[in-house]
C-alpha cells in the first residue's frame, strides 16, 4: 500500500509562513486559521496563498485530498519505511538486476528492513550515501555496517557525519558501481548539507533527495527557506520529467507529478 502523503496542506501553510516570516495580522491569519480548522472557502485559499506564495489550485486539492501520486514500481528500486518518533523515514535500495551490485541511501530508524531487502535480491551493498545527517536519516548506520561490513559511506563535507568519507561537490563529481553511475547536487536549506543524488541505470532516472522534497510538499528551510525553493528549483525540478523522486518521508513521487501538483513551486505546470 502507498503511503501516505508527509504533509497536509497545514503544515503546507505552516511551512511556507514560517519560511517568509509572515506575521500572523488581518485577512492572512484569519485565511490561515479557517484552512487550518477545515472551515474554509476558494477565497480563503486564494488569500492565504497569495499571502504565501503559493498555488492556491493546488492548495485545494491537497485541502480536499484529492491529490496523489500515481504509485511507482520500477526494477531496482526498493524502498525501506521504518518507524521514529512519531513519524516513518524513508531508506532507500538501489541496484543493478544484471550485477546485482547495490547502493543504500539513508537508514532510517532500523536496518532491518534494508538487510531484507539485500538477502531477497541476493545483493551485494557497494556504497552508502548520506542525504543529510538529521537523526532519523542515519540512525541505524551502525547496525547497517555491522551486517553489510565496512563499505564506503559518504556525508557531504558541508554537513559531515562521523565515520564517513566527505566529499565536496563538483560538476564531475561520480560515483559508479555495477552498472549505476551516482552524482550529487546540492539542495541545502532544510539542512545545511543536504544533498540530492541522482542515479542511472535504472529503466528511469532516479533522484534521492532526502527531505528536500515531498510528495506535494516539501522539507521545512529550518536554515534556509530561501535556498530551499532555490535549489530544490535548480537541482530536482530541472531534471527530466519522468525521474522518480525518493523522499526521506512519504510516498515516491515524479518531477512531472511536483511540476503539476506541488503548491510550492505554482510556475511549474
Amino acid at each position: 500500500m502507498p503511503l501516505p502523503l508527509e504533509d497536509t496542506y497545514a503544515d503546507v501553510i505552516g511551512k511556507a509562513q514560517r519560511g517568509l516570516k509572515t506575521q500572523d495580522v488581518s485577512l492572512i491569519q484569519r485565511a490561515i486559521e479557517a484552512l487550518r480548522s477545515g472551515n474554509y472557502s476558494d477565497p480563503d485559499i486564494a488569500s492565504a496563498a497569495s499571502a504565501l506564495c503559493l498555488s492556491a489550485e493546488r492548495l485545494v486539492n491537497l485541502a480536499k485530498g484529492a491529490y496523489a501520486p500515481v504509485p511507482i514500481e520500477l526494477a531496482g528500486l526498493a524502498q525501506a519505511t521504518t518507524g521514529f518518533e512519531d513519524f516513518t523515514v524513508n531508506a532507500y535500495v538501489l541496484w543493478d538486476p544484471t550485477t546485482k551490485a547495490a547502493v543504500v541511501f539513508d537508514t532510517g530508524a532500523s536496518a532491518k528492513p534494508i538487510i531484507e531487502l539485500i538477502e531477497k535480491h541476493s545483493l551485494r551493498v557497494n556504497l552508502v550515501f548520506i542525504t543529510h545527517t538529521h537523526p532519523d536519516h542515519v540512525y541505524a548506520l551502525e547496525a547497517l555496517l555491522a551486517e553489510i561490513g565496512n563499505v564506503p559511506v559518504f556525508s557531504n563535507a558541508t554537513e559531515p557525519h562521523i565515520g564517513t568519507q566527505t566529499f565536496q561537490i563538483t560538476e564531475s563529481l561520480e560515483w559508479e558501481t555495477g552498472g549505476l553511475k551516482i552524482q550529487p547536487r546540492s539542495t541545502c536549506g532544510h539542512s545545511r548539507g543536504g544533498v540530492t543524488y541522482v542515479v542511472s541505470g535504472l529503466d528511469r532516472p532516479i533522484a534521492i533527495v532526502g527531505d528536500a522534497l515531498f510528495a506535494g510538499s516539501m522539507g521545512g528551510g529550518m536554515v534556509s527557506y530561501s535556498d530551499a525553493l532555490e535549489t530544490n528549483r535548480t537541482a530536482i525540478f530541472s531534471l527530466p520529467d519522468d525521474t522518480v523522486l525518493c523522499p526521506g518521508h512519504g510516498p515516491l513521487t515524479s518531477v512531472a507529478e511536483e511540476k503539476s501538483n506541488n503548491p510550492f513551486f505554482p510556475e511549474f505546470s
